[in-house]
């Protein structure tokens, strides 16, 4: 994408990468005086949440650009501060190599991960800083309801072997063979596993929830002008093939943009009813996150 700004939009952007919740405690701390023009990707809860704490600029894409209904639905719940760029359904991904080793069963469900065969052997993301991580959070809870599902977090505690802070990290670790499981995005795994990494990827028998990636522009952002031509151009067919280009497996929200060979198709998965305008609140977010932190994290 870098190298796309510079030749489309003579646009020479500086890029960092942070997980979501990095990215939006970095637009808090620096509200006063943004150091960001634009928040490309990461789960949009988060981004609706700096909405809601008046953090981004409204924007109006292109009226040329032709969005699938799903990315129009988020726009319009954002009240026109974020826009949909991708969706991604949840799941986790083992290592094939590693659990032949171990002669353990795979993992078909989200309640055989609490298996105790599988004792420090699972990674899954802190949902503080990771985006993954807290839509796996907010997936279990419209699944299971909030009580069980954090009874469900605590039994599956034990199996957790570390809560990285990035919600790619563990299916990495898986991977390279540094944990057996990974909670993560089912395209982050079909990355690595066309890499040739030897990975089985699981969509939860139960269901599972998703994440839809967004781009929104960074209230009092000091170049407006050009943090707009780069969200029409994340918008575009054009700019969202460059995802594909660079082996990215997300489901485009551009309906003329082609869906890369590896993407999941989500359609073929149980999903639940992701509800972003409960959990991407400010104070659901805040809640949640402080009770798994007390509860499965035993941070006071």
């Amino acid at each position: 994408m870098k190298k796309a700004v510079l030749t489309r939009l003579n646009i020479d952007a500086t890029v960092t990468r942070k997980s979501t919740g990095e990215i939006l405690d970095q637009v808090r701390r620096e509200k006063a005086d943004p150091q960001t023009d634009v928040w490309w990707g990461g789960t949009g809860d988060a981004h609706l949440q700096a909405g809601a704490e008046g953090l981004l600029q409204a924007y109006q894409p292109p009226s040329t650009l032709t969005m699938l209904p799903w990315a129009d639905n988020f726009f319009d719940l954002s009240g026109g501060h974020s826009a949909g760029i991708y969706a991604g359904a949840l799941g986790f991904a083992y290592n094939s190599d590693l659990l032949k080793q171990k002669g353990l069963q795979a993992p078909a469900c989200w309640k055989d991960l609490l298996d105790g065969t599988y004792a420090g052997a699972i990674e899954l993301a802190d949902p503080n800083s990771s985006g993954t991580a807290y839509t796996a959070l907010a997936t279990l809870v419209q699944l299971f309801g909030e009580d069980e599902a954090f009874k469900y977090l605590g039994r599956l505690g034990a199996n957790i072997r570390a809560f990285p802070q990035s919600g790619s990290a563990p299916v990495k670790d898986a991977a390279h063979g540094d944990t057996l499981i990974g909670i993560s995005f089912i395209h982050d795994a079909v990355t690595l596993r066309q890499a040739g990494y030897p990975l089985e990827i699981v969509a939860p028998c139960e269901g599972t929830g998703y994440e839809i990636g967004a781009v929104s522009i960074v209230k009092g952002a000091k170049n407006i002008e050009a943090a707009r031509a780069f969200l029409g151009f994340a918008l575009s067919a054009e700019g969202q093939a460059t995802g594909a280009a660079a082996g990215q497996n997300q489901v485009p929200s551009n309906a003329g943009a082609s869906l890369p060979p590896g993407a999941p198709d989500i359609s073929m998965i149980r999903m639940v009813d992701y509800d972003f305008a409960t959990f991407g609140s400010p104070d659901e977010r805040r809640r949640l996150l402080k009770r798994f932190d007390s509860e499965i994290r035993g941070i006071p």
